[in-house]
């Protein structure tokens, strides 16, 4: 790959896995400085039992081309982020690309339990994770990316504003959760507006990351066995897909046509003409309701 962002700085937070991970690896084989945070390092493993560490993934930034640079960061934490932030400028002297993938919500969320049976407990503590995370991280790293124009925030959520508009998702705190961070988006692109900046809200699809795959109890290079449990699998994508759409905006001249919109790997894919490593173009929101939500048989053909 050109390294089309040789020179910029960005901050993927929420980086140790998933989305994060492979939007960090994308952006280092572009060429540019990528801070990738966290709480899980070498040092003290993830409170769920999870393997990988942000020192991992700035290792993969810095082997694809970038430079990668680990940082431990509770993003609960104010001192924590304001303390990232000022060695970011520290070192680099700017911000080009604030990525806001916090979440860690994965084991909290009680799948389709109304609200006064969902442990309050727990669904607090999920819409902390999702929301206040991303807020505490944009009051301070905003200031540090305005300070030129044409700087890029991209809010990771599940679902399009669409398709979540219309759709129950999971319990009333996770779908809380992810349409918030919607509209976080929207309002951060508000924000920036007279600073030449731009907010974007983006979703991948049905992703293989680390977590989903030890669900099924496959690994990626095996992922399609897992079809027999669960055959509309068959849409799924990695995380390098939304990574290559995150390279597409940040590379993107005329990215501000984006501003406060909600759009998906699959969406971008089409319009930037980017693949996933297989050289497919999964299209996992107007499949889901197409093919799966339709209560069709599996079948990807036409959406990958």
């Amino acid at each position: 790959m050109k390294k089309t962002l040789e020179g910029k700085v960005a901050l993927v937070a929420g980086a140790t896995r998933g989305a994060g991970r492979g939007i960090a690896v994308e952006l280092g084989r572009a060429g540019a400085t990528v801070y990738v945070t966290g709480r899980t390092t070498r040092s003290q493993q993830s409170e769920y039992g999870l393997p990988q560490t942000i020192e991992e993934t700035a290792e993969m930034v810095t082997q694809a081309g970038g430079k990668g640079i680990a940082v431990q960061v509770d993003h609960l934490v104010h001192e924590d982020v304001k303390r990232l932030v000022e060695q970011i400028d520290r070192e680099s002297g700017q911000l080009d690309i604030l990525v806001n993938d916090i979440w860690g919500g994965e084991f909290l969320a009680e799948w389709h339990k109304p609200v006064w049976e969902h442990s309050l407990e727990k669904g607090l503590r999920l819409l902390r994770l999702a929301i206040d995370t991303h807020i505490i991280t944009s009051h301070f790293a905003l200031p540090l990316l305005i300070r030129k124009p044409g700087g890029l925030v991209l809010e990771l959520t599940d679902g399009t504003a669409d398709y979540n508009r219309i759709n129950y998702r999971i319990s009333l705190f996770y779908d809380l959760a992810k349409s918030s961070v919607i509209r976080l988006a929207w309002a951060q692109a508000k924000e920036l507006e007279s600073f030449g900046g731009t907010a974007i809200a983006l979703t991948p699809g049905w992703l293989r990351s680390e977590i989903m795959l030890d669900l099924f109890g496959v690994s990626e290079e095996n992922w399609q066995d897992a079809l027999v449990k669960e055959p509309h699998f068959v849409i799924s994508e990695t995380p390098y897909f939304v990574g290559r759409a995150v390279v597409a905006l940040a590379t993107d001249p005329d990215r501000h046509r984006w501003n406060g919109l909600s759009t998906s790997s699959g969406q971008l894919a089409k319009e930037y003409n980017f693949t996933d490593v297989d050289g497919s173009q999964p299209d996992a929101w107007r499949y889901v309701v197409e093919v799966q939500d339709a209560g069709l048989p599996a079948d990807a053909t036409g959406y990958r």
